[in-house]
């Protein structure tokens, strides 16, 4: 019994210090393909918004798009960790992000107690996109240009967001938009004070082969400085904390989505786990 009242007396500065402060929380990874971590992972969402927090919740969706590729013969092709796009892949997964994966979350949340809304980069014109610089390599892959938050603050009071990471530009072409980025710039826009990464590893490691070379803390700068010999999916996750911290954000946490409440965890406990960015 004395470690439960530990563990609540730890986490009471912590509730204090982020009451009405909006995170924005990238969902993704093993934490959204296994069901016990699903159900972790809306349980935290929801106790967020109970103890006084706005949770904005991004999600992708790469291994439900992958598998929805196979299944239908397409190929499946990354670059820079990126995923190669023409316009049947963009279609394929609007699809999943949409008519699966954003209503899986968006009740998930609501039966847990929390009213969600689910929404795409077109509602409310929340995001507007522009071919990625080496769109030649990617084809039909987004890089964000403008966020418009209006929406989001008007949802937000009342209800738990839920974005899957699809927009358009603005002659309506449809994009697939890293969803690392989304969190990242939609963190920045809404001056979120954190934005916070599930993935399927420790963090950062500085040595990708060895999960005993996690980088614990960074500064923007130091992130800055080595994101070009970072490789595969780490690098969109790294720029999308220096874009939330340049936006405002007291911090970024890239954390192991793969341990049951790992967003409590690193939120509300002295430990802390994974990658911590900061200005």
């Amino acid at each position: 019994m004395s470690n439960n009242v530990d563990t609540l007396l730890e986490a009471l500065p912590y509730i204090r210090e982020f009451h009405g402060r909006t995170v924005v929380i990238k969902y993704g990874g093993a934490a959204m393909r296994e069901e016990e971590l699903r159900e972790a992972f809306a349980t935290d969402v929801v106790l967020l918004k109970y103890v006084g927090l706005n949770p904005v919740v991004v999600h992708g969706g790469g291994p439900e798009i992958t598998r929805q590729m196979e299944r239908l013969g397409m190929e499946v092709r990354f670059h820079e960790g990126l995923r190669v796009s023409d316009a049947e892949t963009v279609e394929v997964a609007k699809m999943v992000l949409l008519g699966k994966l954003n209503s899986d979350i968006v009740q998930r949340l609501n039966r847990h107690g929390q009213p969600a809304v689910g929404l795409s980069g077109e509602d409310g014109s929340l995001l507007e996109v522009a071919p990625a610089p080496n769109a030649e390599q990617v084809g039909f892959v987004g890089t964000i240009e403008r966020v418009d938050v209006d929406v989001l603050n008007h949802i937000a009071v009342d209800y738990i967001p839920v974005i899957a990471s699809s927009a358009s530009d603005r002659d309506g072409q449809s994009y697939n938009v890293n969803a690392d980025e989304v969190a990242g710039k939609v963190a920045a826009a809404l001056g979120a004070y954190k934005a916070v990464f599930l993935t399927d590893v420790d963090g950062w490691l500085a040595d990708p082969t060895d999960s005993a070379s996690l980088i614990s803390r960074a500064t923007v700068e130091q992130v800055e400085g080595r994101l070009v010999a970072v490789d595969g999916g780490m690098r969109p996750k790294l720029r999308a904390c220096v874009d939330a911290i340049q936006g405002g954000a007291q911090s970024a946490h890239i954390i192991d989505g793969r341990r049951p409440h790992s967003l409590l965890l690193e939120l509300f406990t002295d430990a802390g786990i994974g990658t911590m960015v900061t200005s």
